[in-house]
């Protein structure tokens, strides 16, 4: 590894540790905050598609939800059944992305 590599890995790594420092404070006094556990991005998503078709983009930005595809499969292991169509969609950059929209056609059966 180059002198050059070793200092970008190390700021990298800082910028990690930050993140993940800025992450377990997230909710400390700031009602704003959603709650960053799996269940509630779960039952967040679940929420915005009750209300229509939501695409991976959308529920990044909107619901603070980053892993989208892995809380819709656990949405689909818990009896939901999701739809996924392929589309193009421009990121608030203006970049054009293959993204998933996701929409439920039925909900689990209690």
């Amino acid at each position: 590894m180059s002198p050059g590599n070793a200092d970008a890995a190390a700021s990298g790594e800082e910028r990690g540790a930050k993140g993940a420092k800025q992450n377990s404070r997230r909710g400390d006094g700031n009602a704003d905050a959603l709650p960053n556990t799996s269940s509630a991005r779960r039952a967040r998503l679940l929420a915005a598609l009750r209300r229509g078709p939501i695409t991976t983009i959308r529920a990044r930005a909107e619901l603070d939800v980053l892993g989208v595809a892995q809380r819709t499969l656990e949405l689909r292991k818990a009896g939901h059944q999701i739809a996924t169509l392929w589309k193009h969609e421009p990121t608030e950059s203006g970049r054009l992305h293959r993204v998933a929209l996701y929409a439920l056609l039925q909900e689990a059966q209690s």
